[in-house]
C-alpha cells in the first residue's frame, strides 16, 4: 500500500485542525484520529442532494444553501440535477477548503464550484442562515460528523432548539432542511419534529455503488 502523504493543513476558526492527506488518486481530510472525508466514499453525500432535490417538487427556480463544501461531493451531485434557472450558495468556513478544491483535489470539484448558477460564501453558515428570512427552498448541512460540533464547538449551535428554529424560518414554505450524520440520533430526529418539521430519516450506504458503511439523513420539511 502506498503511504499517505500530508498535502496540507488549515485551522477551523475556533475549532480542530484539519489534515488533508492523499495517497495515490484517493484524498482524506482528518482532524485528531477522525477521518471526516475520503474521496472512495461519495456515495451518501451526493444522496443529500440528489434526494433533497427529488423532494423539493420539480420547483422552477429553486434556491438552495450547501454547507460547507467538504470535498464537494454534494455541491457537484446538486448542480448536475438542479434546472437552469436554480440557484445555489455554498458557505465554507474554512478558506483553505476552498483553495484545496481549485488546487490539489481539482479533478473532484469538476468545475462545479466555476458553474454560474453557484455562488460561493466564505462565512459561518450558522450566521447565514439565522440572517436569512425565508430565503432558502432548502438547506443542506454537512458541516461535522453529524449534529454535533466535531471540528468546531459552536456548530452546535446550528442543532440546537435555537438553530433549528433558524433554519425553519430562512425556509420558504415547504422547504427542507437536510442534515447528514455518520449515525443515527433518535435526540436530533426528535428535536427536528418538536422544531416544526415534517422528519423524514434514510438510511444511505457511504459508497456510490451502493456498498460501505450506513450514514443517516433526516430530511426536515418545514410544516
Amino acid at each position: 500500500m502506498k503511504p499517505r502523504e500530508l498535502v496540507g493543513t488549515a485551522r477551523v476558526p475556533q475549532g480542530e485542525e484539519l489534515r488533508l492527506f492523499r495517497r495515490g488518486d484517493d484524498y482524506m481530510i482528518v482532524t485528531g484520529r477522525n477521518e471526516l472525508m475520503n474521496s472512495r466514499m461519495s456515495g451518501s453525500e451526493e444522496a443529500l442532494a440528489t434526494m433533497t432535490c427529488a423532494r423539493l417538487g420539480g420547483r422552477a427556480a429553486p434556491h438552495l444553501l450547501v454547507g460547507g463544501y467538504g470535498m464537494g461531493f454534494t455541491l457537484r451531485a446538486a448542480v448536475g440535477v438542479l434546472p437552469g434557472r436554480a440557484r445555489v450558495a455554498v458557505v465554507e468556513l474554512v478558506p483553505e477548503i476552498l483553495e484545496w478544491a481549485r488546487g490539489p483535489m481539482a479533478a473532484l470539484t469538476a468545475g462545479c464550484l466555476d458553474d454560474r448558477r453557484v455562488d460561493v460564501v466564505e462565512r459561518d453558515v450558522a450566521d447565514v442562515i439565522r440572517q436569512s428570512a425565508s430565503a432558502f427552498d432548502a438547506i443542506l448541512l454537512d458541516v461535522d460528523n453529524g449534529p454535533d460540533g466535531l471540528t468546531r464547538g459552536a456548530n452546535d449551535r446550528l442543532y440546537s432548539k435555537a438553530g433549528l428554529a433558524a433554519a425553519r424560518d430562512a425556509l420558504t414554505a415547504g422547504g427542507i432542511l437536510s442534515v447528514w450524520s455518520a449515525a443515527p440520533d433518535p435526540a436530533f430526529a426528535r428535536r427536528l419534529s418538536q422544531a416544526g418539521f415534517s422528519v423524514e430519516e434514510v438510511s444511505v450506504r457511504a459508497r456510490s455503488n451502493g456498498k460501505g458503511a450506513r450514514h443517516t439523513i433526516w430530511f426536515a420539511q418545514r410544516r
